[in-house]
Formats: C-alpha cells, structure tokens, sequence
C-alpha cells in the first residue's frame, strides 16, 4: 500500500470528514444474505468505523486498518471494539472468521496483491467462511491522493478470486453514480 495519506493524522481527519456522507448499508446488506448473524467477522479497512458499528449491529465485528493513525481513531471512538493493526496483503493474525468484509480497501493492491491477499483470507477462513469486498468498476489503474487504486471489471475479479473462491455473486451498484462500484461475494474453497 503505497503512500502517506492514511497514515497520517490530517489524513485520516481528512477522509473521516469526506467520508461522512457514504452510506454501506446496502452492501452490508448483501453481506447479511450469505453470512449467518453473529458470525465472526473481520472487517479489513475500518478507517473510521463507519461500516464497523453496522457491521457490529449484525455480526461479532473485528475491525482491522493498516495505517495505525486509523486503529488508533478506531480505539478512542469505540472503546468497546477490537481493532488489529493489519495489512491486508499478509494478514498476519492468529484469529480465524467467519467472513472478511473489505469495502473499497483491496483497490489499493496491484492484482498480484490482491492474489497474494486472496490466498491469505483462505488461512484465516473457517470451513466455508464468506467474503465480501467492493472495488471501483473500471479498467486500469491511477494514483489518487498518493494512493494506488486498482479498477476492475465483473470478469477481472472472477478471474482474480476463482482459484481459491466459489463466487456467489459479482453485482454492479450505486456509490456515487450508477454502477461506479462492482460487489463480490464469495465462499472459500476447501478441500476437506
């Protein structure tokens, strides 16, 4: 994850004010068709907690963030939460989920990260575990605000995640205009 914009204090209190108007509730609501209530959940990319305190209504959320400037803001704002400093690509924890929530954090990874990631999530899944991760719809990548976003397309990330994933459904939907953002959901292969 290249760049300094997450990690640094006007950063994160940059993007929690732009952030304030997303609403998730609708993608978390896919989730919630494919995830059983109470499951254990691990959400990578809290940044400010917004979906973390819907997801922790449903789900027994733990919420995650590479930039320690964010776990930090995680701590202070939601003391009763469990929040790991984590990468999304080595996903180096001992705990084990249910499901993986990511919405809009694995753009930031080149296609072989997010390989790298996918093949991680298959570590830290249980039997059967589910994901659920959001990207941009589009082809190509940019560096926006210091950071790398990575566009994709419903057969890119069918091509990404068919190794290790049965997908269950790739669906177009509204973040900020119709179909700029693609879902995946997606339960993980195991041979048991």
């Amino acid at each position: 994850m290249e760049g300094t914009y997450y990690l640094s204090k006007e950063g994160v209190e940059e993007y929690v004010n732009m952030a304030k108007e997303v609403n998730s509730e609708p993608l978390i609501e896919k989730l919630k068709e494919h995830l059983a209530p109470q499951a254990m959940l691990l959400e990578l990319g809290s940044g400010p907690g917004t979906d973390w305190r819907i997801l922790s209504q449903t789900f027994t959320a733990v919420g995650s963030d590479y930039s320690m400037e964010f776990v930090k803001y995680l701590k202070r704002n939601n003391p009763a939460g469990t929040f790991l400093h984590l990468d999304a690509i080595t996903l180096d924890t001992f705990l084990r989920f249910d499901g993986v929530y990511a919405n809009k954090v694995m753009q930031h990874l080149t296609d072989d990260e997010i390989k790298r990631s996918l093949e991680k999530h298959t570590v830290i899944l249980n039997k059967g575990g589910v994901i659920c991760h959001s990207y941009w719809k589009g082809e190509g990548d940019e560096i926006h605000k210091g950071l790398f976003v990575n566009y994709q397309t419903e057969e890119s990330l069918q091509a990404l995640y068919e190794e290790h994933f049965e997908v269950l459904k790739i669906e177009t939907y509204k973040e900020f205009e119709e179909e700029d953002s693609l879902v995946i959901i997606a339960k993980v292969k195991r041979e048991e």
